[in-house]
């Protein structure tokens, strides 16, 4: 199989043998199937319970060779951006799958749902790993997805260089660190920092030393601004 799986279609042309109606299956939102009286076997919900659990499984092992040196909170940190609605929905977009779903003729935007794009994804890896192409499913997810780990993984365990990329390209300014308290024995330091642009304060963060004060004000302030989205994994 050649490299190319940007496209479901093509990547579909690619594996040859596969399960058909599975894929189908995959593609069909529960509306679909409450519109034609049809089983609910023949929406997606089964198989992206499967394919949230086939995903997780990909994604933990690519970040688990990738990243020898993180511990598992970091691991979970990328993986819970990674399986995000957000994120599984560009890649479904890209991959021509959210134009094929199926959905209720009485309401064609249910597909534009960053939610229902997702799933018929996490349903497309359920529905191949029963026809037991789990060889094709990682080079699939390592095509589509390893370009934006090592973005996500720059964003969220270097929050400063995102926050300093994100005020570059709003001003010149950049963002400016205070310590602003220094808690507890000269062994046993803790530390407050607080991050300020211009003359605005964007967040604060605590830490052991200096630099992690200021790592985590810097995080806050990318939450709040947006930069880095709070994503809880939903099995963790």
């Amino acid at each position: 199989m050649s490299s190319d799986c940007s496209n479901l279609k093509v990547f579909l042309e690619q594996i040859g043998s596969y399960d058909s109606e599975l894929v189908k299956t995959a593609l069909t939102h529960p509306s679909f199937t409450s519109d034609n009286n049809l089983p609910y076997e023949q929406c997606y919900e089964r198989l992206e319970f499967l394919g949230d659990a086939v995903l997780k499984l990909l994604a933990s092992e690519y970040l688990y060779h990738k990243f020898p040196d993180y511990n598992e909170g970091k691991m979970s940190e990328i993986r819970s951006f990674i399986v995000s609605d957000e994120t599984l929905s560009g890649i479904a977009t890209k991959a021509g799958i959210t134009e094929e779903i199926k959905v209720s003729h009485n309401d064609k935007t249910i597909k534009k749902l960053e939610s229902v794009s997702a799933c018929a994804l996490e349903a497309i890896f359920g529905a191949l790993y029963l026809s037991g192409k789990i060889k094709e499913l990682k080079k699939f997810f390592d095509y589509n997805f390893s370009q934006l780990i090592e973005e996500i993984e720059n964003k969220t365990l270097n929050p400063k260089a995102a926050l300093q990329e994100y005020t570059q390209k709003n001003t010149k300014n950049l963002p400016v660190y205070k310590i602003l308290k220094e808690a507890g024995a000269s062994h046993k330091k803790i530390f407050e920092a607080g991050v300020f642009y211009q003359s605005q304060e964007l967040g604060r963060g605590k830490g052991k030393t200096k630099k992690a004060a200021e790592q985590n004000a810097a995080l806050e302030a990318c939450k709040k601004l947006g930069i880095i989205e709070e994503h809880t994994d939903k099995n963790e």
